[in-house]
Order: C-alpha cells, then structure tokens, then sequence
C-alpha cells in the first residue's frame, strides 16, 4: 500500500464508486459477501487498492498544503516537479499560530524583527504524491491557497 487505507466513513461516502471498482475487477455484489466472510485478507487487499486509487487521484488534484505548529507555519504550492514553500516563523515563544489571536498577532507583526519568512522550492523526487502524502500526513491541510497568495502578494510587494 503507498498510503493509509480508507476508513470505514471514508468507504461509506465512497460506496458507489467502491461498488464500480469491485465490479471492474468482476466481482458482484454475492461474490464479495463470499470473500468478505471467507477470505478477509483478499476483501482488506480489495479496500487498500481501492483506497491507493483513490488517494492517488485526490492528491493528483491538490494544489496547496498549509501546515500550522505553535510558532511555524509552511505554505506549500504544489507543481507536478516541484513544490514551492514559504515559511513563517516567530522567535516569540508566547505566540501560538493554533490560535486566532497568534494569526491577529501575525498580520500585525508580519514585517517585524520577531518574524522571519522564507521562501523556497524543491524538486519533487520520484513520486510527487507520496511527497505530498507525506506533508499531509505530518499535519498538513489541503487548502485554496488563500493564506498562501496573500503572503506572497505582501512579500513582493515589500
């Protein structure tokens, strides 16, 4: 499996093109009640290639990534070869981008000696969703971009 299996909520919204996958490997709706009560392992080897296509088509469509800790944030663009990232940090330990207040104190405090930002780009190596897989697992979130574009709008306009 290149990434996590679906969980059951996640297969239950995803019933009907479960149903179509299954019925593009031939297997109709009485054969699978066989092999889910006869051969679990087959029925789990079923969901986890199911669950690879379908992660694999979400993350083909992911274009920004944001993650959040207490004092750093990184904002990901995401390209077929490559990614580009901006990172904010602050060296004030009391702030907290978690919170509301920690953002307010940012958009405050953006172009002040407390913050540093930096931007970048990386090579995607082998597998561009794996990559990216990674990053939302570590606690990224799939995003639109907007805090993304507007920081890099203030960048170049700084």
């Amino acid at each position: 499996m290149k990434y996590t299996r679906l969980t059951k909520e996640q297969l239950e919204e995803l019933h009907p093109e479960f149903i179509t996958f299954l019925a593009t490997q031939s297997i109709d709706k009485k054969e699978w009640d066989e092999i889910k009560a006869n051969k679990p392992e087959v029925a789990m080897q079923e969901v986890d290639v199911f669950s690879d296509l379908i992660w694999d088509k979400a993350l083909t469509n992911v274009k920004f990534i944001d993650h959040f800790s207490k004092n750093y944030i990184f904002l990901f663009k995401c390209h077929s070869e490559y990614l580009e990232s901006i990172i904010v940090n602050t060296t004030k330990d009391e702030v907290d981008f978690f919170t509301a207040e920690g953002i307010q104190w940012l958009s405050e405090n953006l172009f002040s000696n407390e913050v540093t930002i930096q931007s970048g780009k990386k090579k995607v190596s082998n597998n561009r969703n794996e990559e990216i897989f990674k990053i939302i697992e570590n606690g990224g979130i799939i995003s639109k971009g907007e805090l993304y574009s507007k920081l890099i709008a203030l960048i170049n306009i700084a």
